[in-house]
């Protein structure tokens, strides 16, 4: 089981749903960054749940525990290690599914890989993993600060609500306003409402999440096995429930012919610019100096508080209806989530280009 991402900036994740907690070690931290734990702490309350109606009801203040690697507020350049207890556990919720298969969830294909699995929340398949995917990227969102970088996704489609303006022309400040975590206030009312319609049904539904890295410098990326935008898919298409990613003009720029869709260049005063940004930020592999933009798909939660038709671990066929507190879209959460990916991604890629020329 690979529980590490990274290759120089690593994070090294561990724990399950219901355990003692979930923690984690990252190393390759540049030494002397100062650690701001009041914002690691708020990026876990970003991914936290009962923040709103349009999340799972389960209370947990996921308080993080710096446990080594810091001292006096600073990285040392040790591996820094740390830890979130989980505090409000209900394991009796899943005992109706102790030999039976969720639908669309990893517990059947975990059983015939492992041989067994925890059932409790789905062990170390669950999405509340992604805690420690939050702290260390709260990390790199830490050092990357320091080199002008910043990393922002927001909620751009709830089934079939979208954003239609570009993310130029939105106002990032509206991100953390409303529950949707969307960037453009009269789509977000229309988002909360189908959120809250699907809950009520018992139902669940889907979305995308769009992010912008800026101020990336010219050269992150390497041009065969470890292109940049490949390793932005691996980030994101690892998180629970992500089914799709593409980046730039996407699949939206399959209608175009290419004179229509070429980056041209162009000289701004001594400094090579481009005049349109249909690549993303990334040609060829590697960044180059414009905005990193892409998409991230979310599916429904498959959680559905709502009969549906699944096996035991016999073979034997029976209706499931679930228990618990489950989130009716994940999207509002896995905003941070998405940050973090990226954040890790792009500091690491740094790193390691770092290493490439004196």
């Amino acid at each position: 089981m690979r529980n590490v991402w990274g290759h120089i900036f690593t994070l090294t994740t561990f724990g399950e749903s219901h355990g003692v907690g979930i923690g984690g070690v990252v190393d390759g931290m540049p030494a002397g960054i100062t650690i701001d734990v009041d914002f690691i702490q708020q990026e876990l309350n970003r991914r936290r749940p009962g923040q709103s109606r349009l999340t799972t009801s389960r209370q947990e203040g996921d308080q993080v525990e710096i446990l080594s690697g810091v001292f006096e507020g600073k990285s040392t350049g040790c591996p820094i290690g740390f830890l979130v207890r989980n505090n409000n556990q209900r394991s009796g919720d899943y005992e109706n599914v102790r030999h039976t298969f969720r639908p669309s969830h990893a517990d059947y294909t975990y059983t015939e890989k492992y041989g067994f699995r925890d059932y409790c929340g789905g062990g170390r398949s669950s999405a509340r993993e992604t805690i420690s995917r939050c702290v260390g990227g709260a990390m790199a969102k830490l050092a990357l600060k320091q080199l002008g970088i910043e990393v922002t996704a927001y909620t751009s489609q709830v089934g079939h609500i979208a954003v239609e303006r570009s993310y130029q022309d939105l106002d990032f400040r509206e991100i953390e306003m409303n529950p949707v975590r969307c960037a453009d206030p009269m789509k977000a009312k229309e988002m909360e409402q189908l959120i809250l319609d699907v809950k009520k049904e018992g139902d669940t539904i889907g979305g995308i999440i769009t992010c912008v890295v800026r101020g990336c410098p010219v050269g992150l990326g390497e041009p065969a096995f470890s292109k940049l935008h490949a390793e932005l898919g691996l980030a994101m298409l690892g998180i629970n429930a992500v089914k799709g990613f593409d980046y730039g003009a996407g699949f939206e720029g399959v209608g175009q012919r290419g004179s229509e869709q070429n980056d041209s260049f162009y000289n701004d005063n001594g400094r090579i610019n481009t005049r349109t940004n249909h690549s993303g930020g990334i040609q060829g592999g590697i960044s180059n100096g414009q905005d990193i933009y892409f998409r991230v798909l979310f599916k429904p939660v498959a959680t559905q508080l709502r009969q549906q038709a699944t096996v035991d671990d016999q073979g034997q066929e029976m209706m499931l209806e679930m228990k618990g507190r489950h989130d009716p879209c994940v999207l509002p959460r896995a905003v941070p989530v998405v940050e973090a990916m990226a954040a890790m991604t792009v500091l690491d890629h740094y790193l390691m280009n770092k290493t490439v020329k004196l």
